[in-house]
């Protein structure tokens, strides 16, 4: 059963303050809940809604790593990293940056056995 919080940014979407903000405050609901398969799913519409959003790309890509899909972590962490730089949010930048290395580390070492 999904959260209050959940169930009050559910009723919003498809009204007219269905934005970018509500699909990332969503996701992050469903993250903070356990359930990463939602989050991804709300995340990719607010990425999607607003290309520029690099908060919501950085949770984009934890949820991807979350469900097991390390490659399509990356790919939206690399995203994020543009996306932030663009910006001028060096702290994002970092810290997706961070995110993206252990992956790549992760993808290597998979790959080498």
């Amino acid at each position: 059963m999904p959260s209050a919080v959940i169930a009050n940014l559910q009723k919003l979407i498809g009204t007219p303050r269905d934005s970018a903000l509500l699909r990332f405050s969503l996701g992050s609901e469903y993250l903070k809940s356990g359930d990463a398969h939602n989050a991804q799913l709300q995340l990719r519409e607010a990425v999607s809604r607003d290309p520029a959003y690099s908060a919501a790309w950085k949770l984009l890509g934890k949820a991807l790593t979350e469900t097991g899909q390390p490659q399509a972590a990356l790919d939206a962490y690399r995203q994020g990293i543009a996306v932030a730089e663009n910006k001028g949010d060096k702290q994002a930048a970092r810290e997706m940056t961070v995110f993206a290395r252990h992956i790549e580390k992760k993808l290597q070492t998979s790959q080498s056995l």
